[in-house]
């Protein structure tokens, strides 16, 4: 696939109907109405995890809303009230890099040289660039859910709902600034968390070069030697060795002191010394673990070095590490920040020191591990940072690295160390090693001040609570959900970032304090403002008023009427003995009248009032001069915000202007009482700018909140609040940057600048969602926990993880109580699917050429939805169509040939006698029961397969089984039962095939609009007689079941046997013996008929004396030959009425051309010919034209007629 819009075939018949029905779905609100329907079991509660708008949905997505789609159709037809509103994930890393990319820029350098503000704004309109293709997708597959009113983790209220929770979590002392070492990315420039490392595989196996390291003991007489003695550490990051500070050995291990010759000159880099007296020798120790010998000293025991060769002698002595504690040694490289009394020496390390690979003695850089910082905080070594944020060494680094990124650097360090004889072995090495889970540049671990949540605090608690989730697959409860609780570190909030939830964190910069901020209230008190008071005032009554017309234009010179200048001296005489410091007035004559008389009555000096075009009156365009009413009519307020008359202007436009003279004033004055007079629009408009209205909140403005009488005055409510371009309220950054508070000790408190780790919002959608607890607080109490939330497996360590840590921190509850976890789909060869290698087909082509249901049937009943993996075929989608939802139809089909014509009402069965009917209604109750088990343990692959089985069942046996009974028209027989199992069918197909459920429901006649609307067929204990008999008319299920089963058997075996023996089963034969008695099936001659029509035999002999199970007499007289040639005929008459497209009730003429025995042959059966295949007449004829068929001696050509 070149574009994931690529073109698509031609629909097939089953897309095309698929698509009529959602129309059907559309045009009579089914889904409305489901969520309307009286729901007796009370609410039904399930989370949708948000996805990424970024890009089409794939496989997985597909997967997971089949699952979100299956449960609540299950739930609403059992009773219950399932709300299902979308969510959209919005913020984060995988927004940033691709904005990135779309700007052409990289890394947080030139993020800000272009300015936040436009990158951010840019992340905002790409976030939701494909939601239009997400709802057409999620629309076609059948997936009800309401869209249109999703959440958003970027929408103001879902961000101030997580600033409450963190504020809820600080309040309990469970959030704390700190120092410790992260994953980290130097491309993104911030630390990641662990679980999205692990969570999408994110570990490559990398082959790199390990070394060595010689590190020279200064004080080596402390163990007894003399001479050059030296610590060997072996490490796999090169780059962090010019952080060293310190080394760490086992107190317990056993180390070895080894004697080593070094030769140099001469041939001493081949081995060959001989007595070449150019060669020089001399002689130092190696200390290392005794374990660890025989892997540093392989072979012969010599060492090639760039410079000579090591040859190892004798070990002069052992040592356990705890006599090597309080060595010192010299510094790879000077670098002075690091020195100190404590650095340089070797320390005890046994916590994290083995000897499984390596040395035993381990490197040690404070800042780029963590048993390294927790050895360098418990020791008080230096913590210095060498690194810049882009992962290159700064200045405090040797002068030779300054600048250069830490793997490019990697070879320098090397050189230097081989040229200054320190580096005892470089051997490549291939590890695990962590990427970014998003740009994919390999991370390192890098000490970070952060902030944090004290998981280890609540880690009991959190993993009591797991005891009360029900987990499919259960062993995940026990098994990775479990585990990865027991190993969660304090949990690292915050990220060095731009697109995302700002942490509502302030600092005072006087006295260092922190303020928490929980709640746009808190933020609109603690702010610092200018103290300014802005009065609002219209204009008194004008001329245009009295006319009823539109007047916006600045040369209209609509003057004041006398009452509207009575009206303005009122509201002077009102004001007096306040003062006003400042009027900025419209330039319009009718405000400019209003200024001066209001001036005039209170004092204010006339030369002072300052007219600004921003309070202009409405720019009406096209409208100017006409009634209000015409232009409400045409541009009410819930459109105007965007839209105006030709040459007019919008509210959005008109608030945009009057808000930045409010603001422009806020800066430019402190402690004035500021008066605007303007027109009523602007005025409303300049309202809604100093609160930060958006377009829904100012459409959602009652009557009288949208009207200002004349000359009234009115103070506006107005703290600077984080506002974007457009003056509507914008958390994010940078416009929450801007917004200082007041500290108690009179300072200034700014943001610190981090943002949120995305998880902690996703962990918040319980509540954050629905904007709680600002908003729906009762609600919130019936919808929380949720009942159900289904992902893939990577989820356990990241959602379900951090839902369920947010959860038991704030509310002591888990946040759902059940959860299917899923397994990932892979391409058919098992790669990951890859766009760019075209390894698996469009799901658009998948939906046109098989139709949506096979293509959830099929993922619904593989083995992903047991957590494991499953390599995507479309052959198992194609067979789905085939076996199951086809076979379906032709049942379907067949019915309406036969329509029952006395049908009984949903759910009752019709009281038939005929063993078949009987049989396929203890299916059916048996199916309800497997299904509705099933699903209530939230096992939906155990659900939908025992429904493949039953359409097998019911087309390839009961339907085959009973073709000669639907002719007739008994009541209560074949045609009756067939609808009866068809609509209760239906209604078990609807959660997982909804299409096809409501083709089937419609077109058997099922009593309701829709099956979707239908409650979910009756279920209790099916193992007893008296369910059977009470809702499916059945006196004995369980024997009819058993004794069909031993029917069906011997039916397989004789036709085994048939096929062995090379006889064609039209042929009859005399008859099959059984060794078994078979009592029951003896006592029932329906069934004995059954065996015998479906093996085509005369005669069953049970218990006979027989070596075999079963033998079948082969011996074919001449009149069972006859017989079998005539339905030879037969076949061939029905395969011929077949192709002509008659209707089983069309009577149509048969021409035969044969020879005088052929005549012979037909005459003999005509009667019994005509009645089989619904024929009026019979010619014999010398035409050759037709089908020829050839049946031992007898050859025939065949032609109908109508």
């Amino acid at each position: 696939m070149n574009d994931e819009r690529t073109s698509i075939p031609a629909k097939s018949a089953v897309a095309i109907k698929e698509e009529k029905i959602l129309a059907f779905w559309k045009e009579k609100n089914i889904f409305e109405k489901t969520l309307k329907k009286k729901s007796p079991q009370g609410e039904f509660v399930f989370y949708d995890g948000p996805p990424f708008a970024t890009g089409l949905p794939h496989y997985g997505h597909i997967l997971s809303s089949a699952i979100k789609d299956a449960v609540p159709r299950y739930k609403t037809m059992r009773g219950f009230h399932v709300p299902r509103r979308w969510g959209w994930d919005c913020h984060g890393l995988p927004i940033e890099n691709i904005v990135e990319k779309d700007l052409g820029i990289s890394g947080k350098k030139e993020i800000e040289a272009l300015g936040v503000e436009k990158f951010n704004t840019r992340a905002k309109e790409k976030v939701l660039e494909y939601v239009g293709d997400w709802k057409q997708t999620v629309d076609r597959m059948g997936r009800w859910v309401d869209f249109d009113g999703s959440y958003k983790t970027m929408d103001n209220s879902y961000i101030e709902s997580v600033w409450w929770a963190l504020s809820e979590l600080n309040k309990q002392g469970l959030v704390y600034e700190g120092e410790k070492v992260l994953p980290y990315c130097p491309r993104c420039e911030t630390p990641i968390a662990a679980s999205e490392i692990a969570m999408d595989s994110s570990y490559k196996d990398v082959t790199e070069e390990a070394v060595t390291v010689k590190f020279k003991v200064t004080n080596p007489e402390r163990i007894g030697l003399t001479g050059d003695v030296y610590l060997l550490a072996w490490t796999t990051t090169p780059w962090t060795l010019p952080g060293n500070v310190a080394l760490a050995v086992g107190e317990d291990i056993k180390y070895q002191v080894a004697r080593i010759k070094f030769l140099t000159g001469g041939l001493s880099r081949i081995g060959d010394e001989g007595d070449r007296k150019d060669l020089t020798q001399s002689y130092e120790y190696h200390i290392y673990a005794s374990s660890r010998e025989n892997e540093l000293w392989k072979g012969d025991r010599k060492k090639i070095l760039q410079k000579g060769s090591y040859h190892w002698e004798e070990i002069k002595k052992e040592i356990v590490g705890k006599d090597l504690i309080g060595l010192r040694y010299e510094p790879l490289f000077a670098v002075h920040a690091l020195q100190s009394e404590k650095s340089y020496k070797v320390y005890d390390g046994s916590g994290f020191v083995t000897t499984e690979e390596g040395t035993g003695i381990v490197h040690t850089a404070v800042m780029y591990g963590e048993d390294d910082f927790a050895l360098g905080v418990r020791e008080g070594l230096p913590k210095v940072q060498l690194l810049n944020q882009n992962g290159t060494y700064n200045d405090k680094a040797p002068e030779f690295l300054r600048g250069k990124y830490i793997k490019d650097a990697e070879k320098d360090i090397k050189r230097d160390l081989e040229s200054r004889g320190l580096l005892f072995e470089k051997k490549n090495n291939t590890h695990s090693y962590p990427h970014c889970f998003r740009c994919e540049t390999p991370i390192y671990y890098n000490a970070l001040d952060a902030w944090f949540v004290r998981i280890s605090q609540v880690k009991e608690k959190l993993i009591a609570l797991n005891e009360k989730i029900n987990w499919i697959p259960a062993h995940l409860k026990e098994g990775r959900f479990k585990k990865s609780m027991e190993g969660a570190p304090d949990w690292n909030i915050s990220r060095s970032r731009y697109w995302a939830s700002p942490l509502p964190i302030w600092k005072c910069a006087a006295c260092n304090a922190f303020e928490f901020v929980d709640s746009l209230k808190t933020l609109k008190k603690k702010t610092q403002s200018s103290g300014n008071t802005y009065l609002l005032m219209r204009h008194g009554e004008a001329e245009n008023n009295t006319l009823n017309v539109l007047s916006g234009e600045l040369e209209n010179r609509h003057h004041l009427t006398e009452q509207g200048k009575a009206q303005v001296r009122e509201a002077g005489v009102q004001f007096k003995g306040k003062t006003v410091d400042l009027i900025v007035s419209s330039p319009l004559l009718r405000t400019k009248e209003t200024a001066e008389i209001f001036a005039e009555v209170t004092g204010y000096p006339k030369e002072k009032i300052v007219f600004d075009i921003r309070l202009r009156e409405v720019i009406f365009g096209s409208f100017e001069g006409k009634s209000p009413s015409e232009y409400r009519s045409e541009f009410p307020r819930e459109t105007g915000f965007t839209r105006a008359p030709k040459g007019g202007e919008t509210i959005a436009e008109q608030k945009k202007r009057t808000t930045s003279l409010l603001y422009e004033l806020e800066a430019k004055y402190a402690g004035k009482t500021i008066l605007f007079i303007s027109h009523m629009d602007p005025l409303l408009a300049l309202s809604a700018g100093a609160q930060g209205l958006g377009r829904d909140e100012i459409s959602s403005r009652t009557p009288e909140e949208n009207t200002l009488k004349n000359a009234e005055v009115h103070e506006l409510s107005f703290v600077p609040l984080p506002v974007n371009g457009e003056f509507e309220l914008d958390l994010h950054r940078p416009y929450i940057d801007r917004v200082a508070l007041s500290c108690a000790c009179g300072g200034v408190m700014r943001r610190i600048p981090e943002v949120f780790d995305c998880w902690f919002e996703s962990g918040s959608m319980p509540f954050a969602a629905s904007h709680f607890p600002f908003e729906k607080k009762d609600w919130f109490k019936n919808h929380f926990p949720g009942d159900f939330v289904a992902e893939y497996i990577a989820q356990t360590r990241t959602w379900f993880y951090y839902m369920h840590a947010v959860a038991g921190m704030l509310f002591g509850s888990v946040p759902f109580r059940n959860v299917v976890t899923t397994g990932t789909i892979l391409a058919e060869d098992g790669q990951k699917m890859s766009k760019s290698k075209g390894n698996f087909p469009n799901p658009a082509l998948i939906f046109d050429r098989y139709g949506v249901d096979a293509l959830r049937f099929y993922l619904l009943g593989s083995q992903v939805m047991k957590s494991e993996d499953l390599n995507f075929s479309e052959k198992g989608v194609k067979d789905v169509a085939n076996k199951v939802a086809s076979r379906a139809e032709n049942v379907l089909a067949f019915y309406e040939l036969y329509p029952a014509k006395e049908a009984m009402k949903d759910g009752e069965a019709p009281a038939s006698s005929h063993v078949l009917d009987r049989w396929i209604v203890a299916k059916l109750s048996a199916l309800v029961g497997d299904v509705s088990s099933a699903m209530d343990a939230y096992e939906l692959d155990r659900a939908v397969r025992p429904i493949a089985t039953f359409i097998d069942d019911l087309s390839t046996w009961y339907v085959r089984r009973s073709r000669g009974r639907f002719k007739r028209e008994e009541k209560g027989g074949a045609r009756e039962t067939l609808r009866y199992a068809l609509v209760e069918l239906s209604k078990l197909c609807a959660p997982f095939m909804p299409f096809l459920a409501e083709d089937i429901y419609i077109r058997a006649g099922g009593r309701g609009e829709s099956v979707h609307l239908a409650e979910w067929p009756a279920c209790a204990d099916r193992s007893t007689s008296s369910f059977l008999r009470q809702f499916f008319g059945v006196s004995d299920g369980a024997s009819v079941l058993s004794d069909m089963e031993t029917v069906r058997e011997i039916v397989s075996r004789a036709l085994l046997a048939r096929a062995k023996a090379g006889i064609k089963v039209r042929q009859p034969l005399e008859t099959l013996a059984v060794k078994r008695e078979e009592a029951r099936i003896q006592a029932q001659a329906e069934l004995l008929e059954l065996i015998k029509d479906e093996i085509n035999v005369k005669n069953v002999v049970f218990g006979a004396p027989i070596q075999e199970e079963m033998e079948l007499d082969t011996r074919i007289s001449e009149a069972l030959k006859k017989e079998g040639q005539f339905r030879e005929v037969v076949r061939a008459v029905q395969d011929l009425r077949k192709e002509n497209n008659f209707t089983p009730d069309t009577l149509a003429v048969l021409s035969v051309a044969t020879d005088d025995a052929g005549i012979v042959f037909i005459k003999e059966h005509e009667a019994a010919l005509k009645e089989a295949t619904t024929l009026s007449a019979i010619e014999c004829t010398d035409s050759a034209v037709g089908e020829k068929i050839i049946i031992d001696e007898f050859s025939f050509v065949l032609s109908l007629t109508p």
